[in-house]
């Protein structure tokens, strides 16, 4: 949360708010529950099946969230940082989602019912690789020592290096020819 605030105040973001909820509450995720957290895979594993850190409805969660506040400041678009490409399987990150979540979002708001505004999921990385998100992320001079991609970091808040996000990331920097940050002692 440290690392999102310092993003938004470094790209001069109106307003930043943290809105504290637990998925814990529910479990169901080696993110959210006491399940180990998936090593050492080699990528036909990932793309095999929906894995163990998929949290249920979390993108479900955060756009439903992001909707109610767009409502109320009556914005026209929402941002999300889904991804299709390069990611792990998890059925709420792909386009078919998307689409389902805006028409509903559409149907399900004042300003949809009375036409006044149509609502859009905006999703910039969605058909991006992650080497072209890496790319995109040193065009715009995003400090990337505050990005963190990890599923179980270690106590000192470093990467793993060995989760399904760890080993994408690498290949994502790899691909790109640049250098991760949290990969250099």
């Amino acid at each position: 949360m440290q690392a999102a605030a310092l993003i938004a105040r470094q790209l001069g973001a109106e307003e930043h708010r943290i809105v504290r909820f637990d998925l814990r509450t529910f479990g169901g995720s080696a993110l959210t529950s006491d399940i180990a957290v998936p090593k050492d895979r080699a990528g036909f594993e990932m793309a095999g099946s929906i894995p163990i850190t998929y949290v249920p409805a979390r993108n479900t969660i955060f756009l439903s969230f992001a909707l109610a506040y767009a409502e109320v400041v009556q914005a026209a678009s929402i941002f999300i940082g889904v991804n299709a490409i390069d990611y792990s399987g998890y059925p709420d990150c792909r386009p078919e989602f998307i689409a389902a979540y805006e028409a509903m979002a559409n149907l399900a708001t004042k300003a949809g019912v009375e036409g006044t505004t149509r609502l859009k999921i905006e999703t910039p990385l969605i058909r991006m690789t992650k080497a072209d998100i890496v790319k995109q992320a040193v065009a715009l001079g995003v400090d990337l020592k505050l990005t963190l991609s990890c599923y179980d970091p270690l106590d000192s808040g470093r990467p793993c290096g060995r989760c399904d996000a760890c080993i994408l990331r690498r290949k994502g920097f790899e691909e790109a020819g640049v250098v991760d940050p949290l990969t250099v002692p």
